[in-house]
Protein backbone atom coordinates (compact mmCIF):
# COMPACT_ATOMS: atom_id res chain seq x y z
CA UNK A 1 0.00 0.00 0.00
CA UNK A 2 1.32 3.58 -0.86
CA UNK A 3 1.43 5.35 2.32
CA UNK A 4 0.90 9.55 1.65
CA UNK A 5 3.31 10.95 4.40
CA UNK A 6 1.42 14.44 4.06
CA UNK A 7 -2.28 13.20 4.26
CA UNK A 8 -1.37 10.45 7.34
CA UNK A 9 0.61 13.22 9.25
CA UNK A 10 -1.93 15.38 8.76
CA UNK A 11 -4.78 12.80 9.89
CA UNK A 12 -3.67 13.64 13.66
CA UNK A 13 -4.16 16.05 15.92
CA UNK A 14 -1.14 17.05 18.19
CA UNK A 15 -1.30 18.74 21.83
CA UNK A 16 1.46 19.15 24.23
CA UNK A 17 0.67 20.02 27.97
CA UNK A 18 2.91 21.17 31.37
CA UNK A 19 1.61 19.20 34.11
CA UNK A 20 2.97 17.87 37.51
CA UNK A 21 3.01 13.92 38.54
CA UNK A 22 4.00 13.51 42.09
CA UNK A 23 5.11 17.08 42.40
CA UNK A 24 7.41 16.97 39.48
CA UNK A 25 7.35 19.25 36.27
CA UNK A 26 5.90 16.54 33.85
CA UNK A 27 4.93 16.81 30.10
CA UNK A 28 1.91 15.32 28.28
CA UNK A 29 1.94 14.70 25.06
CA UNK A 30 -1.59 14.11 23.29
CA UNK A 31 -2.12 12.77 20.08
CA UNK A 32 -6.30 12.77 18.43
CA UNK A 33 -6.95 11.01 15.39
CA UNK A 34 -10.53 9.37 14.24
CA UNK A 35 -10.69 5.56 12.68
CA UNK A 36 -13.23 4.56 10.26
CA UNK A 37 -14.76 1.93 12.56
CA UNK A 38 -17.06 1.45 15.87
CA UNK A 39 -15.96 1.66 19.02
CA UNK A 40 -16.23 -2.05 20.17
CA UNK A 41 -14.05 -2.70 16.84
CA UNK A 42 -11.38 -0.54 17.71
CA UNK A 43 -11.30 -1.22 21.65
CA UNK A 44 -11.13 -5.09 20.08
CA UNK A 45 -7.85 -3.82 18.40
CA UNK A 46 -6.15 -2.35 20.97
CA UNK A 47 -6.55 -4.93 23.24
CA UNK A 48 -6.83 -8.41 21.87
CA UNK A 49 -3.66 -10.11 22.31
CA UNK A 50 -4.25 -11.55 18.55
CA UNK A 51 -4.97 -8.25 16.90
CA UNK A 52 -2.32 -6.16 18.46
CA UNK A 53 0.64 -7.77 16.82
CA UNK A 54 -1.00 -7.32 13.13
CA UNK A 55 -0.16 -2.97 13.96
CA UNK A 56 1.95 -2.77 16.68
CA UNK A 57 4.06 -5.63 18.43
CA UNK A 58 3.37 -8.89 20.04
CA UNK A 59 2.30 -8.63 23.60
CA UNK A 60 2.50 -11.43 26.59
CA UNK A 61 1.39 -11.01 30.09
CA UNK A 62 -1.67 -11.09 32.00
CA UNK A 63 -3.79 -8.69 30.01
CA UNK A 64 -6.46 -7.47 32.55
CA UNK A 65 -6.55 -5.09 34.88
CA UNK A 66 -3.88 -5.07 37.73
CA UNK A 67 -2.09 -7.40 35.73
CA UNK A 68 1.56 -6.83 33.84
CA UNK A 69 2.16 -6.28 30.00
CA UNK A 70 5.04 -7.10 27.93
CA UNK A 71 5.48 -6.08 24.53
CA UNK A 72 8.61 -7.64 22.86
CA UNK A 73 11.37 -6.33 22.95
CA UNK A 74 9.92 -2.76 24.03
CA UNK A 75 8.05 -1.27 26.61
CA UNK A 76 6.05 -3.24 29.84
CA UNK A 77 4.29 -1.81 32.60
CA UNK A 78 0.56 -2.44 34.75
CA UNK A 79 -3.03 -1.84 33.48
CA UNK A 80 -4.20 0.73 35.86
CA UNK A 81 -7.56 1.38 34.28
CA UNK A 82 -9.59 -0.32 31.74
CA UNK A 83 -13.08 0.73 31.22
CA UNK A 84 -14.53 -1.09 28.14
CA UNK A 85 -14.92 0.39 25.25
CA UNK A 86 -13.58 3.78 26.15
CA UNK A 87 -10.46 3.79 28.25
CA UNK A 88 -7.48 2.02 28.87
CA UNK A 89 -4.38 3.52 31.01
CA UNK A 90 -0.93 1.49 31.20
CA UNK A 91 2.06 2.63 33.55
CA UNK A 92 4.95 2.21 30.64
CA UNK A 93 8.27 1.52 32.09
CA UNK A 94 11.18 1.28 29.95
CA UNK A 95 14.99 1.70 30.17
CA UNK A 96 14.40 2.00 33.73
CA UNK A 97 11.79 4.77 33.49
CA UNK A 98 8.24 5.01 34.51
CA UNK A 99 5.62 6.80 32.16
CA UNK A 100 2.00 7.02 31.98
CA UNK A 101 0.04 5.97 28.62
CA UNK A 102 -3.95 6.75 28.49
CA UNK A 103 -6.12 6.10 25.46
CA UNK A 104 -9.99 7.24 25.63
CA UNK A 105 -12.19 6.35 22.58
CA UNK A 106 -15.67 7.95 21.90
CA UNK A 107 -17.98 7.79 18.90
CA UNK A 108 -17.61 10.30 16.44
CA UNK A 109 -20.45 9.52 14.20
CA UNK A 110 -22.02 6.08 13.18
CA UNK A 111 -19.21 4.22 12.06
CA UNK A 112 -15.95 6.27 13.10
CA UNK A 113 -14.27 6.57 16.34
CA UNK A 114 -11.71 9.56 17.86
CA UNK A 115 -8.91 7.82 19.76
CA UNK A 116 -6.79 10.10 21.95
CA UNK A 117 -3.69 8.88 23.55
CA UNK A 118 -1.95 10.96 26.15
CA UNK A 119 1.53 10.05 27.24
CA UNK A 120 2.86 11.51 30.51
CA UNK A 121 6.45 11.32 31.03
CA UNK A 122 8.30 13.50 34.46
CA UNK A 123 10.97 15.93 33.36
CA UNK A 124 14.64 14.53 34.51
CA UNK A 125 17.60 14.95 33.25
CA UNK A 126 18.30 16.20 29.79
CA UNK A 127 15.94 13.94 27.58
CA UNK A 128 13.12 16.37 27.62
CA UNK A 129 15.43 19.53 26.39
CA UNK A 130 17.39 17.31 23.98
CA UNK A 131 14.50 15.78 22.12
CA UNK A 132 11.41 17.38 23.28
CA UNK A 133 8.26 16.11 22.54
CA UNK A 134 8.71 14.16 19.66
CA UNK A 135 10.73 11.81 21.05
CA UNK A 136 7.58 10.04 22.20
CA UNK A 137 5.05 11.79 19.90
CA UNK A 138 7.38 10.77 16.72
CA UNK A 139 6.39 7.18 18.16
CA UNK A 140 3.34 7.06 18.74
CA UNK A 141 2.93 8.56 15.27
CA UNK A 142 4.37 5.70 13.78
CA UNK A 143 1.69 3.35 16.17
CA UNK A 144 -1.18 5.49 14.90
CA UNK A 145 -0.27 4.79 11.57
CA UNK A 146 0.56 1.58 11.65
CA UNK A 147 -3.02 1.33 13.16
CA UNK A 148 -4.74 3.43 10.77
CA UNK A 149 -2.79 0.57 7.57
CA UNK A 150 -4.58 -2.68 9.45
CA UNK A 151 -8.04 -0.77 10.00
CA UNK A 152 -7.89 -0.50 6.18
CA UNK A 153 -6.76 -4.05 5.11
CA UNK A 154 -8.64 -5.75 3.24
CA UNK A 155 -10.44 -9.16 4.68
CA UNK A 156 -7.61 -11.88 4.94
CA UNK A 157 -4.78 -9.23 4.53
CA UNK A 158 -1.51 -10.16 6.28
CA UNK A 159 0.66 -7.63 8.06
CA UNK A 160 4.22 -7.66 6.93
CA UNK A 161 6.27 -6.97 10.09
CA UNK A 162 9.58 -6.73 8.09
CA UNK A 163 7.85 -4.53 5.73
CA UNK A 164 6.60 -2.04 8.46
CA UNK A 165 10.11 -2.06 9.80
CA UNK A 166 11.73 -0.80 7.39
CA UNK A 167 9.16 1.80 6.34
CA UNK A 168 10.35 4.16 8.35
CA UNK A 169 13.78 4.39 6.59
CA UNK A 170 12.58 4.89 3.26
CA UNK A 171 12.27 8.30 1.49
CA UNK A 172 8.27 8.26 2.26
CA UNK A 173 9.19 7.26 5.91
CA UNK A 174 11.72 9.68 6.54
CA UNK A 175 9.25 12.72 4.94
CA UNK A 176 6.74 11.12 7.55
CA UNK A 177 8.91 11.74 10.52
CA UNK A 178 10.10 15.06 9.19
CA UNK A 179 6.42 16.35 9.18
CA UNK A 180 5.57 14.78 12.18
CA UNK A 181 7.93 15.77 14.42
CA UNK A 182 7.92 19.53 13.15
CA UNK A 183 4.01 19.35 13.78
CA UNK A 184 5.15 18.37 17.19
CA UNK A 185 7.60 21.01 17.53
CA UNK A 186 4.58 23.86 16.64
CA UNK A 187 2.75 21.93 19.24
CA UNK A 188 5.26 22.63 21.81
CA UNK A 189 5.75 26.09 21.28
CA UNK A 190 1.97 26.94 21.08
CA UNK A 191 2.44 24.83 24.89
CA UNK A 192 4.67 27.66 25.95
CA UNK A 193 8.50 26.11 24.57
CA UNK A 194 11.03 28.45 23.52
CA UNK A 195 10.60 28.23 20.02
CA UNK A 196 14.32 27.78 19.32
CA UNK A 197 14.67 25.09 21.85
CA UNK A 198 11.95 23.66 20.45
CA UNK A 199 13.29 23.71 17.19
CA UNK A 200 16.58 22.11 18.42
CA UNK A 201 14.87 19.61 20.12
CA UNK A 202 12.65 18.43 17.15
CA UNK A 203 15.75 18.58 14.89
CA UNK A 204 17.71 15.82 16.86
CA UNK A 205 14.18 14.08 17.16
CA UNK A 206 14.05 14.12 13.34
CA UNK A 207 17.79 12.78 13.43
CA UNK A 208 17.50 10.25 15.70
CA UNK A 209 14.35 8.62 13.96
CA UNK A 210 16.22 8.61 10.72
CA UNK A 211 19.23 7.42 11.78
CA UNK A 212 21.24 10.32 10.93
CA UNK A 213 23.58 12.36 12.90
CA UNK A 214 22.20 14.85 15.74
CA UNK A 215 23.08 18.31 14.36
CA UNK A 216 25.99 19.90 15.77
CA UNK A 217 26.98 16.06 16.53
CA UNK A 218 29.83 16.30 13.92
CA UNK A 219 28.75 12.66 13.13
Amino acid sequence: MKIDPVAYVGAVVREVAFRERDGKPARAVIATRSYDTDIADLWDVLTNPERIPRWFLPISGDLRLGGRYQFQGHAGGEITTCEPPRRLAVTWESMGTVSWVTVTLAENGPDATRLELEHLSVIEGDFWDRYGAGAVGVGWDLALLGLALYLAMPPGGEFDRAAASAWPATDDGKEFIRRASEDWCRASIAAGTEEAAARRSAANTTAAYCGEPEPGSGG
